[in-house]
């Protein structure tokens, strides 16, 4: 499932390559053609990201709620503007490690901060110019728009770039007050809400529920933005035992957590990938941004050695989804 770095991710490039411009949309699969009607001719003015949520705003205060769900993806087509802040002109990442060092991203084998496709991990169709300055770089014989791939619920299509939606499990239209009433029904977003507030705020409701530690992080109306990878590993940067209740929780460890997401979840969004290990040489950050093995703690290691205690990572369902631990570094 798409986590929430991906969909701030996917806001920015709808900031930079949609908003401000006038969409002909359409709904080639079919199943969102009335909405894709209503859309069609309109100027998207803004764009929000708020968890794993999108909410785009068109003309007359009408908004597109998209949720990506567990297989949803948008694929981007044409002459792409790349957020600067998360790539380079050359369609590389840039970031720091953890100490400051500047060091280059390897973009991940798996696609995993692909730039074509942010969601469920798609192959690109369209070359993507990746540079501020579009003009020379793209392929002048590909054809336009690009022809329709797959079950396309909705396409966004510019004068030149075309963004496909695939597989979603919520794209609807919505008034304003409709959009304010789901996203107050969703916990703080660390890159939306004040931070202290949004600390604040978990705290509060962590240290008063009975529920796992484990299934806490995962409700959206607690937290917002939190997957299976990032549950995995903040429980195990903490040392925590994901079946401690929450008001069992210490304050502290709880607002550790928060501050933790914080700093995660703005790596996830700079480079594209769930970066959760910290001090790696640059040999080392370079292996793990181009391999999800080498960049995670213990998800996706079941049974393999912890990397700290060298006991066997454990893998069990917890309210259906996976959920990897160590059984010895979080007692």
């Amino acid at each position: 499932m798409p986590e929430g770095h991906s969909v701030h991710r996917i806001a920015r490039q709808f900031d930079r390559n949609v908003v401000g411009k006038r969409v002909a949309a359409s709904s080639p699969q079919g199943r969102f053609a009335e909405g894709a009607a209503v859309i069609d001719g309109r100027t998207a003015s803004r764009v929000r990201a708020v968890g794993k949520q999108m909410f785009l705003e068109f003309d007359d205060d009408l908004w597109l709620r998209v949720h990506l769900g567990m297989y949803g993806a948008w694929d981007f087509a044409g002459e792409i503007l790349v957020d600067p802040t998360i790539a380079s002109a050359n369609g590389r990442m840039g970031q720091t490690n953890q100490r400051g060092t500047e060091l280059e991203t390897v973009l991940d084998a798996a696609g995993e901060n692909s730039l074509s496709s942010i969601g469920a991990p798609r192959r690109a169709r369209v070359h993507v110019r990746m540079s501020e300055q579009t003009t020379g770089l793209g392929d002048e014989d590909a054809p336009w728009p690009p022809p329709v791939v797959g079950q396309v619920r909705l396409r966004l299509l510019t004068d030149v770039t075309s963004a496909d939606l695939r597989g979603p499990t919520a794209c609807e239209l919505q008034t304003p007050d409709e959009v304010q009433a789901t996203i107050a029904k969703l916990g703080p977003d660390p890159l939306v809400d004040d931070v202290d507030e949004g600390e604040q705020r978990f705290v509060e409701v962590v240290r008063r529920k009975p529920t796992p530690i484990g299934l806490l992080l995962m409700d959206q109306s607690v937290v917002s933005g939190i997957g299976n990878v990032y549950r995995a590993e903040l429980l195990f940067r903490a040392r925590l035992n994901p079946h401690t209740p929450g008001r069992d929780v210490a304050e502290h460890t709880v607002r550790s957590l928060w501050r933790d997401w914080v700093r995660l979840l703005s790596i996830g969004v700079e480079t594209g990938q769930m970066m959760t290990m910290d001090d790696l040489d640059p040999e080392a950050y370079r292996r793990a941004m181009a391999h999800r093995d080498d960049r995670h703690w213990v998800y996706h290691r079941a049974g393999l050695p912890c990397r700290v205690c060298g006991t066997a990572v454990v893998l069990e369902e917890m309210s259906a989804r996976k959920l990897y631990w160590c059984p010895s570094c979080q007692r």
